[in-house]
């Protein structure tokens, strides 16, 4: 699953909202540590943002954090954290807290951000079901 969600060239795939996503650089900072800097596009209607993030994949700690760097937010951070279950299941629990800069794109964009971060687990869920096989018991927590 670490693998799944560290694919971010992948999410314009099945990601709800995101229409592009483009890495810029991509740095080994020490071993298992790797860190992006990168532009996701979003896109609802007429109305498309980009944003720049910086993300840290720490595969020894089983841990992802995306920093906002500049875009349209006046704040941005989200982080996974995953935990092994067992040889074949792990809990992934993921965190997102975000403030458009203006009011009016908070207006336009900001109901369909909270929905479609909430769909984040379900799209997730569904990628590791087509790329892993077999059912992922969802726990439909997702924390905002």
């Amino acid at each position: 699953m670490f693998d799944l969600v560290a694919d971010v060239e992948r999410y314009p795939e099945f990601v709800p909202l995101c229409s592009g996503l483009k890495v810029k650089t991509r740095t080994n900072k020490e071993e298992g540590i790797e860190v992006l800097v990168a532009d996701m596009t979003v896109a609802y209607k007429l109305v498309h943002e980009t944003f720049t993030s910086r993300v840290t994949l720490d595969r020894p700690k089983l841990h992802i954090l995306v920093e906002y760097l500049s875009g349209p937010f006046s704040r941005l951070q989200n982080r996974w954290t995953f935990r092994s279950v067992d040889a074949q299941t792990c809990d992934v629990e993921f965190f997102i807290e975000y403030e458009f800069r203006s009011r009016i794109l908070a207006a336009l964009m900001g109901a369909m951000f909270d929905a479609a971060f909430r769909r984040f687990a379900e799209a997730f869920e569904k990628r590791a079901d087509e790329i892993y096989g077999g059912r992922t018991a969802p726990t439909g927590k997702v924390a905002t």
